[in-house]
């Protein structure tokens, strides 16, 4: 359980942190390199050693820690943009709402099942995460401005991507990590996305389109080291569940979406209207359904 609300709490702050980077002025991709870069010093010292050398490049996981990195690199710049242009609450229900499509493939992939009322909290997620990400319509004629729309797909390109994500997470736990290989292959995630972003920011520096900010690579610091552990306790959570994942996985993602959305309507006082809390209610609603309906009832 303590695993299960590290990673609750960790990944809660990590959006809430890109909010307070858009109060603070912080520019969010530079933070977000500087982050990665952290993660690989953070899980370096944590395994004793950094991991990644001619053996580890040979393992069979090391293709899907490449592609994680290139997934978290992109996933976590359209959450800190989601987060500052839309919101929290938003940003938090897309991204792990995303639970219908690791939920989904866990059916094809492992066997697992989804009926009865863990198919009834699967569709319920649907609507919640409509609900939630749905714009306010200001016009007189009730149509959605063209801003408005582009609300709508930012949400959509983070719920899927983000379900991909978790899935390639589930999957990769499932068939190939082990406690003795699990720093190994998050360290690999993250000095992919690393090497990415460095690249990209080195030509901004040399091209002198971007200035190197202190307070950015202070943020990348605060940020990096919860976000390496929230990926750690998610991981470990997964191993040691004995839940389904398609329990787990929804379970994870529903607290996440409910502190998130507490606290930044606490701290940042975020204003939702009826329909956005009717989704974050229906999301509570998704959890327990997903992860207890068939058991209770």
């Amino acid at each position: 359980m303590i695993y299960l609300l590290g990673s609750i709490v960790l990944t809660s702050y990590l959006t809430l942190a890109f909010k307070a980077c858009e109060k603070w002025r912080i520019s969010v991709f530079p933070a977000i390199i500087f982050n990665y870069i952290t993660c690989v010093i953070t899980g370096s010292i944590v395994n004793g050693s950094f991991p990644i050398n001619s053996h580890t490049i040979q393992t069979d996981w090391f293709k899907w820690a490449v592609l994680m990195g290139v997934l978290f690199i992109s996933i976590f710049n359209i959450v800190g943009v989601t987060a500052q242009k839309i919101g929290v609450a938003v940003a938090s229900v897309a991204n792990k709402l995303s639970l219908v499509i690791p939920v989904i493939l866990s059916v094809y992939l492992y066997n697992e099942t989804v009926a009865g009322w863990k198919l009834v909290g699967v569709l319920t997620a649907i609507v919640a995460v409509i609900f939630t990400c749905a714009p306010n319509v200001n016009n007189k004629d009730g149509s959605i401005t063209v801003s408005a729309k582009i609300k709508i797909v930012l949400p959509l390109v983070l719920f899927i991507g983000s379900g991909l994500l978790d899935a390639l997470i589930n999957h990769v736990q499932q068939k190939y990590v082990t406690a003795e290989n699990n720093n190994a292959y998050l360290i690999s995630g993250f000095f992919s996305a690393a090497c990415i972003g460095t690249a990209i920011l080195l030509v901004q520096y040399v091209s002198r389109s971007r200035k190197f900010v202190v307070k950015e690579l202070v943020a990348g610091i605060c940020i990096g080291i919860p976000n390496y552990f929230s990926i750690w306790c998610l991981v470990t959570f997964l191993q040691r569940s004995s839940w389904e994942s398609s329990a787990s996985i929804p379970i994870n993602n529903m607290g996440i979406v409910l502190f998130s959305t507490l606290v930044a309507w606490l701290l940042f006082k975020e204003k939702l209207s009826t329909i956005n809390w009717m989704g974050v209610l229906l999301s509570l609603v998704a959890i327990f359904l997903i992860a207890f309906g068939n058991t209770l009832f």
